[in-house]
């Protein structure tokens, strides 16, 4: 590490508010990091193709493995020690500093939204690429990978390891299976900070939204539509349970959402199904409004069976069942920490003025645990993220790259 850096991270570490400017400017002014600056902008035509390469290839939920390989060929190529997969299918790699404290996690996910046997080919026209998952998470992979790079380019020496890692199961039913995997396995106790790259834009995320997620059920006996009407139906069950859920009152204060996302049942157009399904997500930044949407749910879907059975006088009447099937614990790093701060000041460097918010990320795991964490967009601009539509248009995606490599180098070169 060059003298000035060093410099830079002992101010860093001892830094207040007042003084902050002072030290990112001190950081910018060294050598190392300048040349390191020049590379990864140099290197975003290259991220851009990273992004679209990876991004056709399928990651639907519980089914990384074909895009872990790449990433892990990538991350070998990108100057990355210790490179493997480890038994939950997260790509792990390390990059030594001086020290081995502190260590900092920068990651991104794998997995996407989309289920086996979507279309991934990515179109592109101009500045603007299409296809799923292009942003969420093509951008942070191909970030990730950018910033290994840069750094071994340049040759950059940190006071801490720096640990790079692809995580799996950070959408939809994952339930955050790998970032919970790491820091209840093989990082226990290990971790100071950890930088998730999520997304496009220039956001950065440090209060975690925490979320309930559940699988409901309506079952019966069935029978044929003609020969057993008159029967209890678990579909006409769930679907009096979907009006009660889309009814529910919105719990004040903190922003709290609630969504039927998907439904099934039944085998054929002339049966009364013997069974019927939901899944169901809560979400909010506030444990108390969770609690509040889970106990409002709960009753929409008794009052559901209830007023079913009661329709045909409880002639075989149907039952319900509930169950949890994803949780992520709400947490936040608070505005005065030095990971957020730092976050703050380098994309005010970079001419980005950044409030942090609050959204449902990897991060949420390791908040919930205390360890100082945030998620940062990876630049450019993304629409449509989660449906057939999403896109990332390029236009100085550079800057959300850039900012990544100064995060990464900044919060493994202070203290602990």
């Amino acid at each position: 590490m060059s003298a000035i850096l060093a410099t830079a991270a002992a101010t860093l570490a001892a830094s207040s508010p007042q003084n902050g400017r002072d030290v990112v400017d001190e950081l910018l002014r060294d050598p190392t990091v300048q040349a390191a600056r020049i590379a990864i902008r140099d290197l975003e035509p290259q991220i851009i193709d990273t992004q679209a390469t990876l991004c056709e290839i399928p990651a639907p939920p519980f089914a990384e493995g074909r895009r872990a390989r790449a990433l892990h060929r990538l991350l070998q190529e990108a100057g990355l020690t210790d490179v493997r997969i480890d038994d939950i299918g997260n790509v792990v790699a390390e990059r030594r500093g001086g020290a081995p404290f502190p260590r900092v996690v920068v990651s991104a996910h794998l997995d996407t939204v989309f289920p086996d046997g979507t279309d991934v080919r990515v179109k592109r026209e101009a500045s603007i690429l299409r296809g799923p998952g292009i942003s969420d998470d093509c951008r942070g992979l191909a970030v990730l990978v950018g910033v290994a790079r840069a750094m071994n380019l340049a040759k950059v020496k940190t006071s801490g390891n720096l640990t790079f890692v692809g995580t799996v199961g950070e959408e939809g039913l994952g339930n955050l299976r790998g970032v919970r995997g790491l820091f209840g396995g093989q990082m226990k106790g290990q971790v100071d900070r950890f930088v998730s790259i999520d997304g496009a834009g220039m956001s950065i995320v440090s209060r975690g939204v925490g979320s309930r997620r559940f699988r409901i059920t309506m079952s019966g006996p069935g029978g044929h539509s003609y020969g057993s009407f008159g029967m209890a139906n678990p579909i006409h069950a769930l679907g009096r349970a979907v009006d009660g859920i889309a009814r529910m009152p919105v719990p004040p204060g903190a922003k709290a959402t609630f969504n039927v996302g998907r439904i099934g049942g039944g085998t054929s157009i002339n049966a009364i199904a013997s069974d019927a399904w939901m899944e169901v997500d809560l979400r909010s930044s506030s444990p108390e409004s969770l609690e509040m949407l889970e106990n409002q749910m709960r009753s929409a879907v008794s009052s559901a069976v209830a007023s079913e059975n009661r329709r045909w006088g409880g002639r075989d009447p149907v039952s319900s069942g509930i169950q949890l099937v994803g949780e992520r614990p709400a947490g936040a790093t608070e505005s005065g920490d030095r990971l957020v701060d730092l976050a703050v000041r380098i994309s005010a460097a970079l001419g980005e003025t950044v409030a942090p918010s609050e959204s449902s990320t990897d991060a949420n795991f390791p908040m919930s645990l205390g360890i100082p964490a945030i998620t940062v967009g990876g630049g450019g601009e993304g629409t449509g993220e989660h449906s057939s539509e999403e896109l990332f248009d390029t236009t100085g995606s550079a800057r959300g790259s850039e900012r990544a490599l100064l995060i990464a180098i900044a919060a493994s070169s202070t203290d602990r």
